[in-house]
């Protein structure tokens, strides 16, 4: 188990090592392995790549992000703007699926709706949203609808994980309900416990992923 300070300065460190990130009004707190995130910056990805950032660290066990998004007056956008910047970095980013979703504005911050076959669709009309200027927030309600039932999803997530350089496959279990799939075990890391989810979103099927992997070490 690490120290809280040590924690605190690898943290402070690697949002200092960033370049994508403005840290100087970023405030760091560990308490008990949980970090806790205030302070602002200019725009909503730097809230964002923040987060990542603390999930990099070794020893963090949970993430609080409390920053708040001050956008430069020169980056003010109407909501009306906003969504049709939305619908349009939704549209080159799914070509094929952008139609599916649909994108309310409210002041800044934008709610994506709609329904995807797959989470990786889901998850890449978020990011698309996530990056644009004027953004304060991005809620992600889209629902993924599989068109096809699963099949085998347990045996697809875990032979994924012993095909991982990542992910402790004898440390993880895997159980499945319909596209409902619960990951429980142990883990080293935070990446570790986010790419264990992240290979199981994968499989094809899935809806949800409940993730109940604890981080030791």
């Amino acid at each position: 188990m690490r120290f809280d300070k040590d924690i605190k300065q690898d943290l402070e460190s690697e949002l200092n090592w960033d370049p994508d990130i403005t840290a100087t009004d970023v405030g760091v707190t560990v308490k008990n392995g949980v970090v806790s995130l205030t302070g602002y910056v200019p725009f909503y990805m730097q809230k964002y790549q923040a987060e990542n950032a603390a999930k990099r660290v070794k020893g963090v066990l949970g993430i609080a992000n409390d920053i708040e998004v001050r956008l430069p007056s020169s980056h003010q956008k109407t909501d009306p703007e906003l969504a049709r910047a939305a619908i349009e970095a939704i549209s080159l980013e799914l070509p094929s699926s952008h139609e599916r979703f649909k994108v309310i504005a409210k002041e800044g911050w934008l709610t994506l709706e709609g329904d995807a076959e797959w989470q990786y669709q889901r998850n890449q009309a978020e990011v698309a949203t996530r990056k644009l200027h004027g953004v304060k927030g991005v809620i992600n309600r889209v629902v993924v609808k599989p068109r096809v039932a699963p099949v085998e999803i347990k045996v697809k997530i875990e032979n994924a994980f012993k095909r991982s350089a990542e992910v402790d496959a004898q440390q993880i279990s895997v159980t499945a309900d319909g596209g409902d799939v619960s990951l429980a075990g142990t883990v080293s890391s935070w990446s570790e416990k986010q790419e264990a989810e992240r290979t199981a979103w994968r499989a094809p099927g899935v809806v949800r992923v409940h993730n109940h992997i604890n981080i030791v070490g």
